[in-house]
């Protein structure tokens, strides 16, 4: 939602980034992981991360947002979910440099709370991540997560073309060549790397890697089982049936709020006076919804 704030009127600032909030966890698991394969664990990290961001001038409170070259602009972001008849369950409000992943467990607890633990949850690919995967599993909440792409890069070997080990806990090459474990990085990833002598004369050399000494380097996080288990689930008829309704609801509800109910921009300033429009718009929305049910007859079952 386009703030009330000019794009051009801003300073720039250095500022603290944010833990995650799952990092202690994390942190956890890949030092557990680390002594497995007889690697000393990492010591604590204290260590602040900083970043220059754009403050605007105007509204402060709002985030500088980039979708792509030509959208750059001061906004918020509304984090919301709704039921499977439309029905709004709750919103979260925030600048817009926040990353709709990191709100998702806020917003599934804040639902659980006020309404109830949802039986499953559908998201775009925005929120497919290892720890949002890992979070609704927990909380024995179904994913309904959609098909992402391979990020490689055109004519290059794609990452499901290397088969993964359990067993051995390593990577196998299109070629037979086994990629062992090598380490588990601070970020949670573990590498798989190729033995550089056996490469240098594989047929496939130029499709697989642009590595000056021939190595092949493969990332895995440490839960990656459970994005495996969501692309799993995702060809099950129940998934393709709760995917599906994304469009008819939750899309359908910011359609409805941009067009119907002045959403794509607001006059107001600060996030407090933001959160307020959003927690009134979305109940008027739910009162309309409801009340055109009722002039119909009976509810849908």
């Amino acid at each position: 939602v386009k703030a009330n704030a000019n794009k051009k009127k801003f300073e720039k600032k250095i500022a603290r980034v944010e833990t995650r909030t799952y990092q202690a966890q994390l942190d956890e698991e890949i030092n557990i992981d680390r002594e497995e394969h007889g690697k000393k664990p990492f010591p604590p990290q204290n260590k602040e991360e900083s970043k220059e961001i754009k403050v605007s001038t105007t509204d402060p409170e709002s985030g500088y947002y980039v979708k792509d070259e030509r959208e750059k602009l001061f906004a918020y972001s509304f984090h919301t979910a709704s039921d499977s008849r439309g029905f709004i369950l709750g919103s979260l409000v925030t600048g817009g440099n926040v990353h709709d992943s990191r709100m998702l467990d806020k917003l599934v607890t804040q639902v659980t709370d006020k309404v109830g633990k949802p039986s499953s949850v559908a998201v775009d690919a925005g929120y497919k991540t290892p720890h949002i995967a890992k979070f609704l599993m927990d909380q024995e909440i179904r994913p309904v997560m959609p098909y992402t792409r391979p990020r490689t890069k055109d004519g290059y070997l794609k990452k499901y073309e290397y088969v993964y080990d359990e067993y051995f806990d390593s990577y196998l090459c299109p070629e037979g060549q086994i990629l062992p474990y090598r380490t588990t990085t601070r970020d949670g990833y573990k590498q798989y790397a190729s033995n550089p002598l056996e490469c240098t004369d594989c047929p496939l050399l130029e499709r697989c890697t642009q590595s000056k000494n021939h190595t092949k380097m493969i990332h895995r996080h440490v839960w990656q089982d459970y994005i495996d288990e969501v692309d799993h689930l995702r060809h099950t008829e129940l998934n393709k049936t709760l995917y599906a309704k994304r469009k008819e609801t939750i899309e359908r509800v910011f359609a409805d709020a941009k067009e119907k109910h002045g959403m794509r921009w607001t006059t107001l300033r600060g996030l407090k006076k933001v959160s307020m429009q959003a927690m009134l718009t979305f109940a008027a929305m739910n009162l309309k919804k409801l009340a055109n049910w009722t002039w119909r007859g009976p509810c849908p079952a």
